[in-house]
This record gives structure tokens, C-alpha cells and sequence, in this order.
């Protein structure tokens, strides 16, 4: 049997400095978004969730009992867990920048991006090739490094990837090696450009285009979202 895992973005959707480093609550909108997810989604033979409040919301959203899986985590923000995104960047910013530009910079004691990308990938490598279809609820974090992993990129594109909330994309196994697939069609937005939690100060760059979006001339700031 082969293995397609289908991930799907949970996230709180705070665009403003407000938000928060951490776990957290989705909004009415956002669980009634989930609900509309949850009427058109496909069957899964397996469903399994981050150990997050958030990611078990989307969960009872989509009607699923989900299994918990820790190794799919959120970041270990370290210090800056509870913290707004405003708090951090005004009492350290250099090691705000150096987070999202440098992987293997932790600057709040907790987990760097190749940390968790080593994670990522070593869980992948774990999953039983009978698996079939599962859907796995994540949050943007993991989907960015699971795609690291599948397209063999440096965790130096970590940043680049755009995972709006409640997008899906699924990785198929072929062998040993993941392929990376769009995600099914579900009502909400699912696939496009729609920008979701924290808008950071950095460096600008163009976005990845993960899957039919057409590249133009316009750039964009580098984007974090957490």
C-alpha cells in the first residue's frame, strides 16, 4: 500500500503584533471555517494531530478523533513562549532577525529552524509504508519543514514557504523519497495567497510559489509565520 499524508495548517490567524509565540485559542471564524473544511473533506485512513490546543480544535472542527503525535510539535519557542511578536522584536531584534535569516540560530534558548527540520524529517522517515491515506494537522512549522525535507532544500528556505490556515499539502511516498502534491480542493481559500499570523521585519524576498500561482514583478517582505 502506498503512503499519501495529506498535512493541513492549523493556525490562529493574528496578523498583528499582538500575536503570540506559542499555542492558542482559533477564533469563532476560524472554527467555522474548519467546519466548512470538515463537510467537504475526503476520507483518511489515519488522522493524527499536533499535541496543541489549536491543532485539537481544528480536530473536533473537522469531526476527526485524532491520534496525538509530539513528534510534530510546534517550535520550542523557548523564552519567547507566551510572548507577543511586538514584545520580542522591541527587546531584541538582532536576535529576531537572526532567527528567521540563520537556521541554526536560536536566540530564545529554545529550537532553531534545522532543529526542527532534522525533526521533521526524522518522523517522515518513520512513517510505516502501509499507512495509506492520513491526514496530519500540523502547524505552518512543520508543513515548511516537511516540504525542506521532501524537495531536499537547504533550511535556508524554511521562511519562503506560504502555508495559509487550513491549507493542506500532501507528500506522497515513491520508494524512498517523498513527492510533493497540491492538497485537495476545500472551501475556505485552501491554496491561495491569503496571508495569515505574524508579519515580521526582515529582509525582502521573493515568496515561493508552491503550486499554481503565477509569478510576477511584485515583491514581497519575508514573511514569518508563527
Amino acid at each position: 500500500m502506498s503512503v499519501r499524508l495529506t498535512f493541513m495548517c492549523a493556525t490562529a490567524g493574528d496578523t498583528s503584533r499582538n500575536a503570540v509565540f506559542g499555542d492558542g485559542l482559533l477564533s469563532e471564524h476560524g472554527l467555522h471555517e474548519a467546519r466548512l473544511v470538515g463537510a467537504a473533506l475526503p476520507p483518511y485512513s489515519l488522522a493524527i494531530r499536533a499535541p496543541s490546543t489549536r491543532c485539537g480544535q481544528i480536530a473536533d472542527a473537522l469531526g476527526l478523533n485524532a491520534t496525538h503525535e509530539p513528534a510534530l510539535r510546534d517550535f520550542d519557542y523557548g523564552t519567547w513562549r507566551g510572548r507577543t511578536v511586538g514584545e520580542v522584536t522591541a527587546y531584541d531584534p538582532y536576535g529576531y532577525g537572526a532567527w528567521l535569516t540563520d537556521p541554526d540560530a536560536a536566540p530564545h534558548g529554545g529550537e532553531s529552524v534545522r532543529q526542527l527540520c532534522r525533526r521533521t524529517a526524522g518522523w517522515l522517515s518513520r512513517v510505516p509504508p502501509g499507512t495509506g491515506d492520513a491526514l496530519a494537522i500540523t502547524e505552518p512549522a512543520i508543513i515548511r519543514a516537511a516540504l525542506v525535507h521532501a524537495l531536499s532544500a537547504p533550511p535556508t528556505a524554511f521562511w519562503h514557504f506560504d502555508v495559509p490556515p487550513l491549507s493542506a499539502v500532501s507528500l506522497t511516498l515513491r520508494g524512498d523519497h517523498w513527492n510533493v502534491r497540491p492538497g485537495p480542493v476545500i472551501p475556505g481559500g485552501v491554496g491561495t495567497s491569503r496571508t495569515v499570523p505574524v508579519p515580521c521585519v526582515a529582509a525582502r524576498n521573493q515568496t515561493t510559489l508552491l503550486w499554481d500561482e503565477t509569478a510576477n514583478d511584485e515583491r514581497y517582505d519575508l514573511v514569518a509565520w508563527v
